[in-house]
């Protein structure tokens, strides 16, 4: 039944692959089946001293980090990220965010995780986006893993794009705009830093360097759905 239903549906509204623009199939959810098949995955949760973890490597102490799939604008399959941030469709990066869970932790990256935390959006940009597609990937994840979402860091200023900023400059476009709630409650913990994309490291950086500065005894580590490939 739920299949006839899915199937009445997509013909009257029918339902796109983001990456190679086909009719998805009723079984197929967001991506169809040979694009999901030949993703670009980073398998970087199996590389030490890997190319993220080399970003924030000398700038503030992480213990390990990884993506999903790399991005680069003109692949067909940066269109996940433009859908899931903005076509209005989250649910993709939180569906996408637990399959890539369940991809790699039998390899036990998430292992002595306490906390998930996704970079958050200034209340200026939530309230013109609507969500925060951080959010919706840190839930994907906790949903694979069960660990907890803490939503304890805030944008404490809104900052500009960050599209056509050189690497320092996206830096110091960040610094400083990120603020905590409840400090104690991190305190001892290993927590999980999500966001949808890693390109120059510098939005995760300054998040980072604020819990390190603030909560005594945090583990970072970091999560991404896409790397840019930056050579």
């Amino acid at each position: 039944m739920i299949a006839l239903l899915q199937n009445i549906a997509d013909l009257l509204i029918p339902r796109y692959c983001p990456v190679c623009g086909k009719p998805l199939a009723a079984h197929e959810r967001d991506v169809c089946t040979k694009c999901l098949t030949h993703l670009p995955r980073t398998q970087l949760h199996r590389h030490r001293f890997n190319v993220m973890e080399q970003l924030f490597a000398g700038k503030t102490p992480i213990e390990r980090a990884t993506g999903y799939f790399w991005y680069e604008r003109a692949n067909r399959y940066s269109q996940i990220l433009q859908s899931i941030k903005y076509r209005n469709k989250p649910g993709m990066g939180t569906r996408l965010a637990k399959q890539f869970a369940i991809e790699i932790a039998p390899d036990g990256f998430f292992a002595d995780i306490d906390a998930i935390i996704p970079i958050p959006l200034h209340s200026s940009k939530l309230a013109q986006r609507g969500y925060n597609q951080s959010e919706y990937i840190a839930r994907g994840i906790s949903q694979a893993t069960r660990i907890p979402v803490m939503n304890v860091v805030t944008a404490a200023m809104p900052h500009a794009t960050q599209t056509r900023k050189g690497n320092y400059a996206r830096y110091l476009n960040v610094r400083g705009i990120f603020s905590l709630k409840d400090p104690e409650s991190l305190q001892g913990k290993h927590v999980l830093l999500v966001d949808d994309v890693v390109t120059t490291g510098a939005t995760l950086l300054s998040c980072a360097e604020m819990l390190n500065a603030e909560v005594q005894g945090i583990k970072i580590s970091l999560a991404t759905l896409a790397v840019a490939r930056l050579d």
